[in-house]
């Protein structure tokens, strides 16, 4: 069967397939590794709203080094001062102590209460 009635025959199921250009290269994430797709072709099929992606070309694989996993770890976050006081009031720690119990706890408040009053 020809690419053009194929194609045909999937718009009439209600399936779209569209071809992306100039693709140069595809890069898929995780956390301890990436794969490199090279030379790729990308076509995209919609089905009913439902978008897939279909990559071919040559893929290779490659570990992630320790400098862009703590990169691609989760940003460090912004302790506003009035919870760094509040939480030195309350455990009597300084608010260098405070800040670093916050920031451990990602922010939560009783967390960090309750980690500097353990101490």
């Amino acid at each position: 069967m020809s690419p053009k009635k194929m194609k045909g025959m999937l718009k009439n199921m209600g399936i779209d397939i569209e071809e992306l250009d100039n693709v140069s290269e595809v890069i898929i994430r995780m956390p301890d590794r990436e794969i490199v797709i090279v030379n790729a072709s990308v076509a995209i099929m919609d089905a009913h709203g439902q978008r897939s992606y279909q990559i071919s070309g040559d893929a290779t694989e490659r570990a992630v080094s320790s400098a862009d996993q703590e990169t691609a770890e989760e940003p460090q976050i912004e302790i506003p001062d009035s919870d760094v006081q509040l939480v030195a009031a309350q455990t009597g720690a300084n608010l260098a102590d405070a800040k670093a119990a916050l920031q451990e706890a990602k922010g939560d408040l009783a967390a960090a209460i309750l980690k500097l009053a353990s101490k």
